[in-house]
């Protein structure tokens, strides 16, 4: 029963196929269902109350689809709402925060640990919970990157301005010497050359996406619910709203070409779009 049902995931936009792909590369027979709220990003600069908000909404809908497991694949979704989204269903819902920080508590020599995300996700001071619950020996460095994610989806990865941005941002962390930074965002995968060039060859990245896909993992392992279905893997994406380039940024973050973009209105309601 288990094994034909999808994994639930969602994220404030598209930042979260960054964790969509990571579980297709470590899952390659589980089918999953992927909703970015488009029409209402960036979460990072809403209230607590606004997010969990939000996170309800699109898990009834996810929930309405069957799924066996739940990926809060944003930060600051993962930071606001996980607590409540658990009291709301009864299946296992994975954040990206503890994975990342479970990471770079077992990463750090020197027992001093970067984090970078919005402001939001940092000012929640989550990953600083976690980690220091994991190890209180362990000093936290953290800055928020707003201008990060639209270099990301503007598809500047490696231009200039993205390398002077990430050095202006990251001039503190270099300072701190931290030797384990977390990405704390879903969007900053996509630039981890720039933040390993920017960073030195001393400080580990921790990609969240990584960590949440390996932690999904284990948890369809351990409670029997991974999936042995036949037919190969199915992979849908809603979204809250489509503009011109999101087909483009879709495919950037995920490498391969999707057969469909669903459009949900705001009653999430699925809406035939032509050419989709």
């Amino acid at each position: 029963m288990y094994g034909k049902q999808p994994i639930g995931m969602f994220d404030s936009g598209i930042g979260g196929l960054t964790v969509l792909k990571a579980i297709m590369e470590h899952m390659p027979d589980e089918n999953i269902v992927y909703f970015g709220d488009t029409a209402r990003l960036p979460y990072g600069t809403k209230s607590r109350e606004t997010v969990t908000r939000f996170s309800e909404e699109i898990t009834r809908f996810l929930m309405r689809r069957n799924i066996k497991l739940l990926v809060i694949a944003c930060n600051t979704a993962s930071a606001y709402a996980l607590t409540r989204i658990r009291s709301m269903v009864d299946i296992p819902v994975v954040g990206v925060i503890e994975p990342g920080a479970r990471a770079a508590a077992g990463t750090t020599r020197n027992k001093k640990v970067g984090v970078i995300g919005t402001r939001a996700t940092i000012a929640s001071g989550a990953y600083l919970e976690a980690i220091q619950r994991m190890d209180p020996a362990i000093k936290v460095f953290s800055t928020a990157c707003p201008l990060f994610v639209p270099l990301v989806e503007e598809g500047w990865t490696g231009e200039d301005v993205t390398r002077q941005v990430a050095r202006r941002y990251l001039e503190h962390l270099v300072g701190c010497r931290v030797d384990s930074l977390i990405l704390g965002c879903t969007h900053y995968p996509l630039i981890k050359k720039v933040i390993g060039d920017v960073m030195g060859r001393g400080t580990s990245l921790i990609d969240s996406a990584e960590e949440t896909a390996a932690t999904v993992e284990n948890v369809l392992k351990e409670s029997g619910m991974a999936s042995g279905a036949p037919g190969g893997p199915r992979c849908e994406v809603f979204v809250s709203d489509l503009h011109l380039d999101l087909r483009l940024q879709v495919e950037r973050f995920l490498g391969f070409e999707v057969p469909r973009i669903s459009l949900v209105n705001s009653e999430f309601e699925e809406v035939e779009v032509k050419g989709v």
